[in-house]
């Protein structure tokens, strides 16, 4: 499962059971996210919660660093039997429209953020599975 952190919004992503094809899940609000996770984790065998952690080019922290630092600190208190890893997220959001342009999809669509938020997650949990990690 993978989590593409926002303060608004949260993109959540999981993958085949193989663990070789991520694809977007659900976007959810922000105050919603851990009880989400917490349930899904309940119902579906989770593994491993992949979190897309935000820096700049030069590996410096964002302004959006700290919050995904509290969420991750958060979601390992809630679920500590289950690793919890980030991973770059770094152009994620640019990443998805770019595959939601090239899939077709209507502008429309590209435009509403829940879509590019759930596709980045995607792209957050595929990331960390070609790593092979």
């Amino acid at each position: 499962m993978a989590v593409d952190f926002g303060t608004k919004r949260v993109g959540v992503a999981t993958t085949d059971p193989l663990k070789i094809i991520a694809s977007p899940l659900t976007t959810i609000s922000e105050s919603e996210s851990i009880r989400y996770i917490i349930d899904y984790t309940m119902k579906e065998d989770v593994d491993i919660i992949v979190i897309g952690m935000p820096a700049k080019l030069s590996g410096e922290p964002t302004d959006a660093t700290p919050h995904v630092v509290a969420f991750v600190k958060k979601l390992k208190n809630k679920l500590p039997e289950i690793q919890i890893v980030t991973e770059d997220e770094t152009y994620s959001s640019k990443r998805a429209v770019e595959l939601m342009v090239a899939g077709g999809m209507k502008k429309k669509d590209r435009r509403n953020k829940s879509n590019i938020d759930k596709v980045s997650a995607s792209l957050i949990l595929q990331s960390y599975l070609d790593s092979g990690l």
